[in-house]
């Protein structure tokens, strides 16, 4: 008797589309050019930087995770996220730990097809808009209609954030 092969784990592009598909959002992944910033990829898609949303994963004090919702040019307000959250310690990990608590590395973090499913807090200017934010792989971002992304996950929309 052999042993059956072993199947390599998805990749995150894969999840990504499989989860999107199963939730009924449209996505569309596109390939681009490694980017050392994030004003450089949305020059490269040919975006404004707030058409890019960073998808940041916050450690909170029980030692659960959330995402946040930030587009570029803007950072989170840990004030009124500790508010919104109801808590008084929130944290952003290390790499590794963001790794261990998503399946993806930092700049392609998405809550798409992450390894565990976290509540998302959405800044509200991220309303109304078509975005762009990590497709599980370097290289690769997907386009998402906003309120979409919002309503498939039940995120808490609200204001989050200050400009940088």
């Amino acid at each position: 008797m052999t042993d059956a092969p072993s199947e390599s784990p998805p990749s995150g592009l894969d999840r990504v589309a499989a989860d999107a598909a199963a939730r009924g959002l449209a996505i569309e992944i596109v390939e681009r050019p490694a980017a050392r910033s994030l004003a450089e990829a949305a020059e490269i898609l040919g975006l404004e930087p707030s058409d890019i949303v960073k998808t940041l994963v916050v450690r909170r004090h029980d030692g659960d995770f959330l995402f946040a919702l930030v587009p570029g040019g803007r950072k989170i307000s840990w004030p009124k996220l500790r508010a919104l959250v109801g808590v008084n310690k929130l944290a952003m990990p290390d790499p590794g730990v963001a790794f261990d608590a998503t399946g993806y590395v930092r700049g392609t973090i998405t809550p798409l097809g992450s390894t565990t499913a976290w509540p998302v807090f959405a800044d509200s200017t991220i309303v109304g808009r078509r975005v762009a934010l990590g497709a599980g792989e370097a290289g690769y971002s997907a386009f998402i209609d906003g309120d979409e992304l919002i309503a498939a996950y039940g995120a808490v929309v609200a204001d989050i954030t200050d400009p940088e």
